[in-house]
């Protein structure tokens, strides 16, 4: 039968199988290959939170979610246009989200008796079966038997090694029908596996195998091409948020001429910072793995008052046990950058699911009055950027600062146009090594036009000063209990904090006319699904505004003006409704929430239904 080539404008895949089924690295090698090919993409991985669930379980399902196209991607994507179902409990768990008309590629062997009553079918029903699927392309492929039969020559190979390589039969299959090339994926397991060469070869050769079941098998007639997508000249890369994130603070160390101290205690889902970071000894970057998290963070404090670089990472439970150690560091007024990866709460609530429900905490989540700037990163490629500014920020204004991402960002990836180094703005660090005109002793709390204090490293002759969690006297710092001067050091610490507005880019709006009837305002991972639906409803003529604030705390010094130039203003959040209640305290302005607390991102088509209402 001669094959037809179908030309495409976007595609959106679900890979979804048992946590075994290697659906994270089947996702992620085709996410590389499509973003060597220059198409725009965005991903969304989909964890389980168990280590390792009950086999064939609906709550052991793990996904990977990519969404490619000619044009520019925002989101992974609101509906799958194929689904990649490895057993029954991924079909069940996912079918939802397939378009009609969608494609379902299923392996046939995981929808046998024993694997049905696992994901809590009927007795005797199979969805492949039973009428249910009719509205779906169907492709059914025994994926289990035929990996064993391209690996049949590989006697040293038992056969649960045999069919842990069923993902790449999957992916060569994928490959012909999107009309992709194998060397990349090739490539990339000759060097994980080139210590095991009957691993890699086996690899290898079920990929082909896929690949050549397309190719061959009559059945199937049809492939697809996407085209490149028309962005930006330059270099570009398929980027994770916490590998962003990571490479953003080393670039940070280097600008900065800082050694860099990481102390962290791992946690889901910001252990790959650690992990990261970790690779990178050459850089003067030092990585310690705590044994608790207030070790971690007290350990960085210490780096932090020694000179270096002080960054600590976690997530919302980690940022509980941190809370006493970050007034510690308030108090001492030292640059320090706390990153917290928001996961669903509260208490270890959900591990592996997204969520932005920790800005209260941010803002708020200290004894005392204890100011600390936060800043929130929106998109994977975006992490690179918010970590060089919170750097930038915590050292220039002597303040640990609070970096906040989510799992959706940190796990998601996307094509990144990556700077030069002569792109990035240096970061100028001074330590104190001479006095005053003037001065007698160093004083170690005398402010300058920032309400900064002086850095000076410990062992500078002459620059001896003690520091602690005790109130401090202004200027001198020594301890003082006076009520007039508590009140005093309060208010300055709260106003160096605000005076980094003067510091800091005035807001922008991402798109729309400055004054209209809506403005949808969103902060950190809702990005790309206010964009998607706020362009959607520009084209067909309406008066709607965007806006996306990086800068938490203090907000943009123009950003109350901004807000009471449109009629409504809504704020999306993947949480209860938090930023919206700090806009509306500090502007007395009525804005709207929009609040979804389900673990995944709010959708496009919802949004777009929520802002028609206002018009």
């Amino acid at each position: 039968m001669e094959k037809q080539q179908v030309l495409l404008n976007d595609v959106v895949i679900k890979f979804a199988g048992d946590s075994g089924d290697g659906m994270q690295l089947t996702g992620s090698q085709f996410t590389n290959n499509t973003a060597l090919l220059g198409i725009d993409l965005a991903t969304f991985p989909d964890f389980p939170a168990e280590i390792r669930a009950p086999i064939g379980t609906v709550p052991g399902v793990s996904g990977f979610q990519v969404h490619f196209s000619s044009e520019r991607v925002y989101t992974p994507g609101d509906i799958c246009d194929v689904l990649v179902a490895m057993n029954a409990a991924a079909l069940k768990v996912n079918l939802r989200n397939l378009k009609p008309g969608g494609k379902i590629v299923v392996n046939t062997e995981g929808f046998d008796a024993r694997n049905l009553r696992l994901a809590n079918y009927a007795d005797g029903i199979s969805p492949l079966e039973d009428g249910s699927l009719n509205s779906y392309e169907v492709i059914a492929i025994d994926v289990t038997k035929l990996t064993r039969e391209a690996l049949k020559e590989f006697a040293d190979l038992g056969m649960k090694e045999k069919d842990r390589a069923k993902n790449m039969f999957v992916l060569g299959f994928l490959y012909w029908m999107y009309n992709r090339d194998l060397d990349n994926t090739i490539n990339f397991l000759t060097d994980k596996f080139s210590k095991k060469p009957t691993i890699l070869q086996s690899n290898i050769k079920v990929l082909q195998a896929g690949f050549n079941y397309g190719d061959t098998t009559e059945t199937f007639s049809t492939t697809y091409t996407v085209e490149k997508a028309k962005l930006p000249a330059g270099k570009y890369r398929s980027i994770m948020g916490n590998q962003a994130l990571s490479y953003g603070l080393i670039a940070a160390g280097e600008k900065s001429g800082l050694p860099i101290f990481l102390g962290s205690y791992p946690i889901t889902p910001a252990s790959d910072i650690l992990h990261e970071l970790s690779k990178y000894k050459t850089f003067g970057i030092r990585t310690f793995q705590a044994e608790d998290e207030i070790a971690a963070i007290t350990s960085t404090i210490g780096a932090a008052y020694g000179g270096s670089l002080g960054i600590t990472t976690t997530s919302g439970p980690g940022m509980a046990l941190k809370a006493e150690a970050m007034g510690l560091a308030v108090m001492l007024e030292i640059p320090l950058v706390i990153v917290n990866i928001q996961r669903g709460g509260p208490s270890t609530g959900l591990p592996t699911k997204t969520e932005q429900s920790d800005l209260m905490q941010a803002y708020y989540g200290r004894n005392g009055e204890c100011p600390m700037p936060v800043i929130a990163s929106s998109t994977p490629s975006d992490c690179f950027d918010v970590a060089y500014e919170a750097v930038r920020i915590a050292v220039q204004h002597m303040t640990p600062i609070i970096l906040l991402s989510d799992g959706y960002i940190a796990n998601g990836a996307e094509p990144w146009k990556f700077p030069t180094s002569a792109e990035l703005q240096p970061i100028d660090v001074s330590f104190k090594t001479t006095l005053d005109e003037g001065e007698v002793k160093f004083q170690p709390y005398k402010r300058d036009e920032k309400l900064v204090r002086p850095w000076a490293v410990p062992g500078t002759p002459g620059f001896e000063h003690r520091i602690g969690g005790l109130e401090k006297q202004d200027i001198t710092g020594n301890i003082n209990y006076e009520p007039e001067n508590h009140q005093h050091m309060v208010n300055t610490r709260q106003a160096k904090v605000d005076k980094i507005a003067d510091y800091i880019p005035l807001q922008q709006l991402d798109s729309g006319p400055e004054k209209g009837k809506v403005l949808v305002v969103g902060w950190g991972s809702t990005y790309g699904a206010i964009k998607s639906a706020v362009m959607e409803l520009q084209a067909k003529g309406h008066a709607v505004s965007h806006a996306h604030i990086r800068y938490i705390r203090p907000f943009p010094k123009n950003l109350g003006e901004m807000l009471k130039n449109f009629d409504h203003v809504l704020v999306p959040e993947i949480n209860n409704g938090q930023l919206v209640r700090i806009l509306r305290d500090q502007y007395f302005v009525d804005a709207k929430a929009y609040n979804k607390i389900m673990g995944v991102p709010i959708t496009k088509t919802e949004l777009v239904l929520e802002i028609e209402k206002m018009l």
